[in-house]
């Protein structure tokens, strides 16, 4: 049986020293740039500039968001429900920041995949919205649409996001390859 909670120590897990633990500098600092950015925003807005342009996210998107812009990941399902990820590690292994992290349980009863991940996890705090990961998977099982809802966190912890809430966020059951495999997909684990 294995032990679904257990995650990797990274070597460059960050440690508060005393200056980053007492956080006031860091609070008046940030308030200085925030002042800052108010004050210029008012100074264009009195004189009939061009100011800051804001929306309020999520129920409004700005225009000039970029086509290809990448948001949280979805994992896709198969018509029975079940993730169509078949544990081939490819995007975890295409992840240059190593967010990802899988591992796979065995199904003999799934003849054309009996391989499917019982635990999948993605690192946001580390996640560099690259979409390498998405380009590698074989089975359409992973993909990013531009929304990011409930990212933000003050808490590394939480933004472990696990398999169960990839595939209930955003659900999607119209991967492009179909499942179970047709006979044109090789056959008995020739899909891949």
């Amino acid at each position: 049986m294995m032990d679904l909670g257990r995650r990797k120590s990274y070597w460059n897990r960050p440690t508060l020293g005393l200056w980053e633990r007492s956080y006031l500098p860091e609070v008046l600092r940030g308030l200085a740039v925030t002042g800052g950015v108010i004050a210029r925003n008012l100074a264009r807005w009195l004189t009939f500039r061009k100011g800051a342009l804001t929306a309020r996210y999520p129920e409004e998107r700005r225009a000039d968001y970029a086509a290809g812009n990448r948001g949280k990941h979805v994992l896709t399902t198969r018509p029975d429900g079940r993730p169509q990820c078949i544990a081939c590690m490819l995007c975890a292994t295409a992840c240059p920041a190593r967010v990802i992290e899988i591992e796979a349980a065995f199904d003999p009863a799934d003849a054309a995949h009996p391989k499917h991940p019982a635990r999948f996890e993605i690192d946001y705090s580390r996640c560099v919205f690259c979409g390498l990961c998405v380009e590698a998977c074989p089975e359409d099982a992973i993909r990013m649409p531009q929304d990011v809802p409930d990212l933000p966190s003050h808490d590394r912890g939480e933004m472990w996001l696990s398999r169960d809430h990839l595939l209930g966020w955003c659900p999607r059951s119209d991967a492009a390859k179909p499942y179970p495999p047709g006979p044109a997909g090789g056959g008995e684990g020739g899909s891949l």
